[in-house]
C-alpha cells in the first residue's frame, strides 16, 4: 500500500510540475485509456496465475 501511496503522490507532484510548465500531461487524457492500461496489467496477473496453475 506503501508504493501505491507514493505513485499517486509523484504522480501528482509531476502533474503540477508539468502543468506550471505548460506541457502536455504525459498521460492519458481520457479515463478510457487509463482503464486501458489497467486491463494490460490485469492480464499479465491473470497470465501468470494460469501459467503457475498449469505448472
Amino acid at each position: 500500500m506503501k508504493e501505491v501511496i507514493l505513485a499517486l503522490i509523484s504522480g501528482m507532484l509531476v502533474g503540477i510540475l508539468f502543468k506550471f510548465l505548460k506541457l502536455p500531461l504525459p498521460a492519458p487524457p481520457v479515463f478510457s485509456a487509463v482503464v486501458g492500461v489497467f486491463g494490460v496489467y490485469f492480464g499479465g496477473v491473470v497470465a501468470e496465475y494460469i501459467k503457475a496453475f498449469i505448472s
